[in-house]
C-alpha cells in the first residue's frame, strides 16, 4: 500500500467536472466520449479504489489557465513530478514553496543567461510555481496527465496521449504566431505531429516556430548534440512572437 500523504492528490475519477477553459471542451469532450478515455476511466477508478495516491490534483490544470485562443508558446513535459506536493498540473512547474526540482533550476539558469532577453526578472528563490507563465499564453503540457507517488512514468500508455496529442494537434492548427519548445527525445516525437496538423491549415502567419534542445534534467542539460543550457530558446521565442506581432513572454 502506498504511504499515507496529506499533500493534495487526485481523491476521484470525474474528469467531466474538472475546469477547463470553454475553447478546450470540444476536444477534452470528444476525448471523454472515446473508448479510450473510458478504458483510462477503468483504470484510474481501479488504482484509486486501491488506495493509490495519484498526482497532481486537478490533471487539466493547464487547459483551465491557458485557453486555447491565448496559446501561443507550449512547453511539452513528459509526465507529472512524482513526488508529495511538487505537481500542479502545470508540465516542469511545481506548487508554491516547493523547491525547484533540478530541471527547474536548470530552467531558470537558461532564463538568466539569455542574452537575447537581457537582465530577465527571475522569480523569488525557492518560487517555482509557473502560472505566470500559464497565464501569459504559454501552455504547459505533460503528454501524460497523472502519475503515482514514487513512480515515474505509472500512467504512461494509458490513454493520456490520445488526448495530449489532439491538445497538440488542435493548437499546431491555430492561425497565430505559435512557438513549440521540443526538449528531449520524448517532446521531440511531437515534432511530426506539428508540422502535419500546421499543414493542414491555410495560414496567413508563418508556420509554428518548433525549437529543440536536450532536456533540462542535469543528465543531458549540457551533453550534445543540442545542450539545453545555451539554448536561447527563450530569447528566441520573444524575438519570434514580436517579429509576428505578438507580445513577449514576461518569463
Amino acid at each position: 500500500m502506498p504511504n499515507a500523504d496529506d499533500s493534495p492528490h487526485l481523491t476521484e475519477w470525474a474528469p467531466e467536472r474538472w475546469p477547463v477553459s470553454d475553447d478546450w471542451h470540444p476536444v477534452v469532450d470528444s476525448f471523454l466520449a472515446s473508448g479510450v478515455a473510458r478504458q483510462l476511466g477503468q483504470f484510474m477508478g481501479g488504482r484509486l479504489a486501491s488506495g493509490a495516491i495519484i498526482y497532481p490534483p486537478q490533471p487539466f490544470r493547464a487547459l483551465a489557465l491557458t485557453p486555447l485562443a491565448q496559446v501561443k508558446v507550449v512547453i511539452l513535459g513528459q509526465d507529472p513530478y512524482h513526488g508529495p506536493g511538487q505537481a500542479e498540473g502545470l508540465a516542469f512547474s511545481v506548487a508554491p514553496d516547493v523547491k525547484p526540482p533540478p530541471s527547474l533550476r536548470n530552467i531558470f539558469k537558461e532564463i538568466a543567461r539569455d542574452p537575447l532577453l537581457g537582465h530577465a526578472a527571475l522569480p523569488p528563490a525557492g518560487d517555482g510555481s509557473l502560472v505566470r507563465w500559464a497565464r501569459q499564453g504559454v501552455l504547459l503540457l505533460n503528454t501524460c496527465l497523472t502519475v503515482e507517488a514514487g513512480q515515474p512514468a505509472s500512467h504512461a500508455q494509458r490513454g493520456w496521449e490520445v488526448l495530449t496529442d489532439a491538445i497538440v494537434s488542435a493548437v499546431s492548427k491555430k492561425d497565430d504566431c505559435l512557438v513549440f519548445m521540443l526538449w528531449g527525445a520524448h517532446a521531440q516525437t511531437k515534432q511530426a505531429l506539428i508540422e502535419a496538423s500546421a499543414a493542414t491549415t491555410g495560414r496567413a502567419n508563418s508556420r509554428p516556430l518548433i525549437l529543440t534542445a536536450n532536456h533540462p534534467s542535469p543528465l543531458s542539460a549540457l551533453r550534445p548534440p543540442k545542450p539545453f543550457l545555451g539554448c536561447g530558446h527563450f530569447g528566441l521565442a520573444n524575438a519570434f512572437l514580436q517579429q509576428h506581432a505578438c507580445s513577449p513572454v514576461a518569463w
